[in-house]
């Protein structure tokens, strides 16, 4: 029973013949057509959809009802030019007028099929009360200007009865109204209701005038007769309110028309014109549109933003027009916030009023990236806001922006800002990306072993002419600011003048010469082969045709003017673009070299037979004490022959990659790792573990100076601080160990070794940068820079600002006349329009602070010079390209200054270890006077005592005498001089007051600071106390002329090459050589 309640009934057996005939039964099967959405519509529906809903057949006959009105008005004017009749009664003329029959059947067409059509529009408006389409303004005057015309054609003495035909106007400002709005849903486009508005504005003080006319003139054939233009006339002037009164209405009939109009007017006129300044406040807070016709003759770019401020705008619009090629492109600014004040008068300038165009509006919104004409412009950029306090945020809104102008215009070239470097990856499809918070980290670490390489590099991505300062007493005012003028420019080798003549030589040969000959700096080359920019490739690379030279110089080559220069060509070159004709090799009789180098001394040879050498045999001076270059020359045997494996070193460190990191997209470079990683516990100075028993830094017993980071937080962007600091390109003796300091009181400061250490890099927090007041975002870390620098003046404190303006306050000194002197030569450069008017304030010269907004500009160079990004990359250490050089410096001691010159160091450190140095940082002392009394108010004092002794010091003979006489004529002057030299000498005395309170007030915190060493068990040693009575300014200087001479302790800036790549090409040169001699050997033997 239950296997039969479980059995599964067998499936019905088909077979192929069935198949086959119900294939041939469906086919056979008659075929019906279904449409669908189709409705039965009655007779009214349809006539509907043909006169209202249909825009097209609508849009037809509101044009041709427009025209049947404007026609009605024409025939009206012909028939009052025409009429010359006169009644026997005075107010029958106003009833009665004569019309000629054709005039007449042609107004009565025009009168019947306009109430025809008025009818059927009635009837198909029609919804259930009749008396809501009676009542009608429109309807009425129908009826008043059609209806007796009808009459007429049965009842002949109507024929002659006057019709107000001429309020038709107003039937057909209407239809015209009606016809616009048909128009812009015809052709599917937004209506514009700045437009709608004009349109009906004009209209009515037309229909307004036409009424007034034609009623004036009609009324007055009672009295005394008027002509069409006298009833102009008199209309113009009685609206104008100036009334000549040489036309005057003289019937009550009239008077009264003049008294209604004037109401009329007066009413309706005011109301037309307050919607129409209504929406053209709204629109100039909008910005309008930037038409087609524009977009399609003229070239654009398009910047969209969350906010626009006044210091983003001006530095956008400086560095961009600051090209001479994008001098005729127009700026659109799409922003969906209201522009404030500052921004409009800006915008107000004539410089700009022409040449940017305000536009309110989201660039996630298509309408506004039609407003925009984004599709035609040659390229977008997309800023995001600092200021924020969540930074994430701000990011998303950029990366949405970014999704929806690369969905609008995907041919559109995208340049991108990001500030956190996690959230770069979602916007790679970008041409051109900028992430802050990476170049911001890398320059804080490249200033620690590299001065003021934020400095070099902000001078570098901004367009300048060099002007800056060449009208201050100071000399290194005036060198300071021509080297500020030098940027980086390209050029195909075999198109250029300055380096075509060194195709087949090797790149520093090339280098070496063009600066010698012109004054410029070769620092890279793309290969056509590869597409990648080296950074000094070294002498095995060999000048090709197709090569990209990227070279540091004032100007371009094609603005440059070439002029061969006369006289001794042995003369040093002077300090300009354009030099004259070198040697490559060393005058060795004014080089002392040491004995100790022995058999080190090489001459160079080129590997190649055929080829003629490419330098003049030169010495190549080893790594010695002799020659003190930093990490000039790096450790061979240290250097790592595969970059993919790991090479373990001397000193605990192995090279390898980062075995974490910390973020999607982050560039995996080769660098210095511990064999062995440390436990957590010993990371933590605050805490004592197994390992260690001190919470200061000694514990650990380094060697090198210590780098101490001070931020609130932790952040992905470390990653890039210590990446530049820890790259395998470093030597080992240059890896500084790095302290993370996370409290800021003074017990942590000293325990984390302040005292002794090198750098000390201050990092704002995120949170902290957006503020009320936006200048006061930076309120916070001036503060605590401050209080470090009065503590530890001698302390080497390094901090990045949120606006560059508040660089003045940094180190701030009211009593310091230097620092007062710089002030005013900031304000003289800023009238005069530089955009670099900050650059001579001491802690950015020095690279002690800089601003990451001064690297938006990076961003806007690009729209010209698409190859910035990558080179401030692989100068930063951010990128690293096979066969590329690095960043790195040099310090001048007394034994190189036997060079002299900065062109002679270029030429031996080009012809011998192939590296190419682009500038100098240079440091000069300033010894103040010392605080005590000057000679010449020692003199004015002594000189009233003195002048008693006169007849003793006649005896003492002549020197005495003329001694006194000085002394004498310097009272006379002073007593002289009056109120002034008194003024003058207590200046004097405050300033040297001044000097005494600020020693004072060091050596008080100098002790205060001892003393709390001590009670922490911490040692004194090595605390460094300033000295007083000196003073110091540093700047660094790009490109120097071949004629600048080199101080002691100048640290000069070098690009060296890759030292992976010279180690595989001597690998294998070695093994081509093996080679050839197994191959002679061979030969031989056969």
């Amino acid at each position: 029973m239950v296997d039969g309640e479980n059995e599964v009934a067998p499936l019905p057996r088909h077979r192929f013949r069935d198949f086959l005939l119900r294939e041939q039964t469906r086919q056979n099967d008659a075929k019906v057509q279904v449409d669908f959405y189709v409705k039965e519509n009655s007779f009214k529906e349809r006539l509907q959809f043909y006169f209202i809903k249909n825009q097209r057949s609508s849009l037809r006959v509101r044009v041709f009802y427009l025209s049947l009105e404007v026609l009605s008005c024409i025939l009206y004017i012909s028939r009052v030019l025409k009429d010359s009749s006169e009644a026997e009664y005075k107010w029958a003329s106003i009833i009665w007028v004569h019309r000629c029959p054709i005039l007449w059947h042609a107004q009565v067409s025009v009168a019947v099929i306009c109430l025809f059509i008025r009818i059927l529009l009635t009837y198909l408006r029609y919804k259930g009360n009749i008396w809501q389409q009676v009542l009608q303004i429109a309807f009425i005057l129908e009826m008043i200007d059609t209806v007796p015309f009808v009459i007429g054609i049965f009842y002949c003495p109507f024929r002659n009865l006057f019709i107000p035909v001429f309020l038709n106007c107003w039937l057909a400002k209407r239809a015209l109204e009606n016809m616009v709005n048909d128009l812009h849903r015809a052709i599917h486009r937004t209506q514009s209701a700045m437009f709608n508005q004009l349109l009906i504005l004009i209209s009515t003080i037309i229909c307004l005038i036409f009424t007034f006319i034609c009623g004036v003139e009609h009324l007055q054939r009672a009295g005394k007769k008027v002509t069409v233009f006298d009833s102009f006339y008199f209309c113009i002037v009685t609206f104008s309110t100036v009334g000549f009164g040489d036309v005057l209405p003289d019937v009550w009939p009239s008077k009264l028309l003049v008294v209604i109009m004037i109401f009329v007017a007066l009413v309706v006129l005011p109301i037309q014109f307050e919607e129409l300044a209504y929406l053209w406040m709204e629109r100039q807070k909008s910005g309008g549109d930037y038409s087609k016709q524009r977009a399609e003759t003229e070239r654009h770019v398009v910047l969209c933003v969350s906010s626009v401020k006044i210091d983003l705008l001006m530095d956008f619009l400086n560095e961009f027009y600051a090209h001479p090629i994008l001098q005729e492109y127009y700026v659109i600014i799409l922003c969906p916030a209201e522009q404030d004040a500052a921004v409009r008068r800006v915008l107000r300038i004539p410089m700009w009023s022409h040449r940017v165009i305000y536009l309110q509006g989201s660039a996630l919104k298509d309408q506004d990236l039609v407003r925009a004409k984004l599709g035609n412009a040659e390229a977008c950029f997309i800023l995001t806001c600092r200021c924020e306090a969540d930074r994430n945020a701000a990011d998303h809104q950029t990366i949405l922006r970014a999704f929806a102008v690369k969905d609008f215009a995907p041919s559109c070239t995208l340049f991108v800002q990001i500030l956190k470097p996690e959230n770069k990856f979602h916007v790679k499809f970008a041409d051109h990306i900028v992430c802050e918070e990476e170049f911001k980290y890398a320059m804080l670490a490249l200033n620690c072993i590299c001065p003021a390489t934020s400095t070099f590099i902000t001078l570098l991505v901004h367009t300048s002419q060099g002007l800056e300062g060449q009208h201050s007493p100071e000399d290194w005012h005036r060198i300071y600011g021509k080297c500020s003028g030098n940027e980086v420019y390209s050029i195909v080798l075999k198109e250029s003048i300055f380096f075509s003549e060194y195709e087949g030589k090797s790149f520093p040969y090339a280098s070496f010469n063009a600066y010698n000959k012109y004054g410029i700096s070769l620092i890279g080359v793309c290969p056509d082969d590869t597409k990648n920019i080296l950074l000094n490739p070294g002498p095995q690379h060999i000048m090709e045709p197709l090569d990209v030279c990227f070279y540091i110089s004032l100007t371009k080559e094609e603005n440059s003017c070439f002029k061969a220069k006369k006289g001794n060509k042995t003369q040093p070159p002077t300090s300009s673009a354009i030099t004259s004709m070198g040697t490559m090799a060393i005058d060795m009789q004014e080089i002392n070299i040491p004995s100790s180098l022995g058999s080190s001394l090489s001459i160079e040879t080129n590997t190649s037979e055929k080829r003629k050498p490419n330098m003049v045999p030169v010495l190549v001076l080893p790594d010695s004490p002799s020659f003190q270059t930093g990490n000039l020359l790096i450790d061979e045997s240290k250097s790592p022959c595969q970059p993919c494996t790991r090479n373990e070193g001397s000193n605990g460190y192995i090279k390898g990659y980062p075995p974490d990191l910390p973020y999607i997209g982050s560039s995996p470079i080769l660098c210095h790792l511990r064999k062995e990683k440390a436990p957590k516990c010993c990371m933590q100075l605050e805490k004592t573990c197994n390992h260690k028993d001190k919470e200061d830094v000694k514990a650990y017993g380094l060697k090198n100076k210590l780098i101490i980071v001070s931020a609130e937080t932790t952040g992905n962007g470390l990653y890039n601080f210590i990446l530049p600091l820890r790259a395998s390109y470093r030597s080992e003796n240059e890896l500084c160990p790095i302290v993370l300091l996370l409290e800021h009181d003074l017990d942590d400061l000293l325990r984390c070794g302040v005292s002794f250490a090198a750098n000390m890099v201050v990092v704002d927090k995120e949170s902290t940068m957006s503020a009320e007041e936006d200048y006061m975002a930076d309120a916070k870390t001036i503060v605590n820079v401050q209080t470090l620098f009065r503590l530890f003046s001698g302390l080497n404190i390094i901090t990045e600002l949120t606006h560059p303006a508040n660089m003045r306050f940094m180190q701030f000194s009211v009593k310091d006349g230097h620092t007062m002197a710089f002030s005013k030569l900031e304000k003289k450069e800023r009238e005069k329009g530089s955009n670099l008017s900050f650059i001579f304030r001491l802690p950015f010269a020095a690279g002690r602070v800089f601003s990451i907004g001064m690297l938006d500009t990076l961003l806007y160079q690009c729209f010209v010079k698409d190859y910035m990004i990558t080179i401030t990359k692989l100068l930063l250490g951010l990128e690293t390209t096979p066969k590329s050089g690095f960043l790195c410096s040099m310090s001048i001691t007394e034994e190189v200054l036997c060079i002299e010159t900065y062109g002679r160091l270029y030429e031996m450190l080009s012809s011998t270890v192939g590296d190419i140095p682009i500038g100098i940082y240079r440091t000069e002392s300033q010894i103040l006077e010392p605080p005590q009394t000057p000679q010449s108010q020692m003199s004015d004092k002594l000189s009233v005592f003195e002048e008693e002794k006169d007849p003793e010091e006649q005896q003492q003979g002549p020197d005495i005498q003329t001694h006194s006489l000085r002394r004498r004529s310097m009272q006379w002057a002073s007593n002289l001089l009056g109120p002034w030299q008194a003024e003058r000498e207590a200046d004097r005395l405050s300033q040297q007051r001044g000097i005494l309170l600020s020693c004072s007030e060091r050596q008080e915190l100098a002790e205060l600071v001892k003393k709390r060493m001590k009670n922490l068990g911490l040692s004194t040693w090595g605390f460094d106390e300033t000295n007083n009575d000196q003073s110091s300014h540093s700047y660094a200087l790009i490109n120097p002329s071949p004629d600048t001479r080199l101080e002691l302790n100048d640290i000069v800036y070098i690009i060296r090459k890759d030292p992976v790549s010279l180690k595989l090409n001597n690998t294998d040169n070695s093994m081509r050589s093996d080679l050839q001699i197994r191959d002679r050997n061979t030969k031989n033997n056969l």
